[in-house]
């Protein structure tokens, strides 16, 4: 049985790690930076036990169940992209394919605690600090480059000369 290309290993290596690192930079800003951002001059503990007195609790388990899809997921392609060892390219695209889906999945993840909190506390819904934009740009480059990488291979692929087999 032949081995994946080294290069293909890393990349799922790396891309696991990127993606595990979005999810923590998320995470540290929906569970702690933007609650402490939205009710200025509270502790963190005395945020989420208003959060729970409103009866309002109970979406962080939901939260860090949609940022640790996101490693799981990350995890399961890297395994399948060393398994079918694919090319580099290939693996690049996927990886960098998650980590574009980083931003929805944000969103979807931060909502229900900006509404806990706010609800609970009277403030404001919105992000209050700048670290979601970072995992916006993030999202918004990997994507990019997903597509500048297919075109290429497309380009690449179209450039090769067939080779003619004899009948």
């Amino acid at each position: 049985m032949k081995n994946a290309p080294r290069s293909t290993v890393w990349i799922a290596i790396l891309g696991v790690l990127a993606v595990v690192l979005y999810a923590v930079v998320a995470g540290v800003n929906i569970f702690v930076l933007n609650p402490l951002a939205a009710v200025p001059g509270s502790s963190l503990r005395q945020i989420y036990w208003e959060v729970e007195a409103s009866q309002e609790g109970g979406r962080q388990a939901f939260s860090g169940i949609v940022l640790a899809a996101g490693c799981v997921l990350a995890l399961v392609v890297a395994a399948a992209v060393i398994r079918a060892r694919l090319s580099p390219n290939g693996a690049l695209i996927l990886m960098l394919t998650i980590l574009a889906m980083g931003a929805p999945a944000y969103v979807i993840a931060s909502t229900p605690m900006r509404l806990s909190v706010a609800h609970a506390h009277y403030v404001n819904d919105a992000e209050l600090t700048p670290w979601p934009l970072v995992l916006y740009g993030v999202s918004a480059l990997s994507g990019l480059a997903v597509v500048v990488l297919a075109v290429v291979r497309v380009v690449t692929d179209r450039a090769r000369p067939k080779q003619v087999t004899a009948q």
